[in-house]
């Protein structure tokens, strides 16, 4: 079981490395509310995954391929909230460009006013919220667990308690991953943060999102 163990994480650490719509997700929470909120976002998503282990763990996710409805459901479900986030993010740099264009005209910047706590509060839940959908409602990351898990379970090992391990260990390398993805982000704050690369993250986030969905909705079971 180590030995399998080693391979999975090693296989699992380029699958969750690779860019996708939750590491963007992440990345565009980070510079739209701080660390905090990229964190939150990131938790949404690992509770996600973990859901899906589970799932997978008691045999739930073989219905995401059994039925065609069930696939359906969350495959339309999950698109029309991408779409929704997409087409948050392309308002919001249409805002922020009106309002940049305010500001030149009036002759200077306005200074960011601080962001009061209910406030701040409120947008960890929606970043937290907002992880959970994207992961939950993406039959493509039952798919993954229910496809890729099974095939690292040595034979005669509990298959309920083996993929809860191996499940853990994919949890364990998504958050050393956004806790980089969260780090750079900060790190990079000040840049980001300039008015023109917010808005123009904001676009491209958006256009992801968008892209994200049409595949949703062009994706056949596997």
């Amino acid at each position: 079981m180590l030995t399998s163990m080693l391979w999975f994480a090693g296989v699992a650490a380029l699958i969750n490395v690779t860019p996708g719509l939750d590491t963007m997700l992440v990345l565009r929470t980070s510079v739209a509310h701080g660390r905090t909120g990229g964190r939150a976002a990131a938790l949404g998503i690992l509770a996600g995954c973990l859901a899906w282990g589970v799932a997978t763990a008691i045999g739930l996710t073989a219905l995401l391929t059994a039925s065609r409805p069930a696939f359906d459901v969350l495959r339309i479900g999950g698109a029309i909230y991408l779409v929704w986030l997409g087409g948050s993010a392309l308002w919001q740099a249409r805002r922020q460009r009106t309002a940049e264009g305010a500001a030149a005209g009036s002759g200077g910047v306005e200074d960011a006013a601080p962001v009061p706590a209910g406030s701040a509060r409120q947008g960890r839940r929606a970043a937290f919220r907002a992880g959970v959908g994207t992961n939950l409602l993406n039959p493509k990351a039952g798919i993954f667990y229910m496809s890729l898990i099974p095939q690292f379970i040595p034979h005669g090992t509990p298959v309920f308690g083996a993929t809860l391990l191996l499940t853990a260990v994919d949890v364990l390398e998504l958050a050393l991953w956004y806790w980089v993805v969260c780090l750079a982000a900060s790190a990079l704050g000040e840049r980001f943060r300039r008015p023109a690369v917010r808005r123009r993250l904001e676009q491209i986030s958006g256009i992801t999102f968008l892209g994200f969905a049409a595949n949703l909705l062009l994706a056949e079971r596997a």
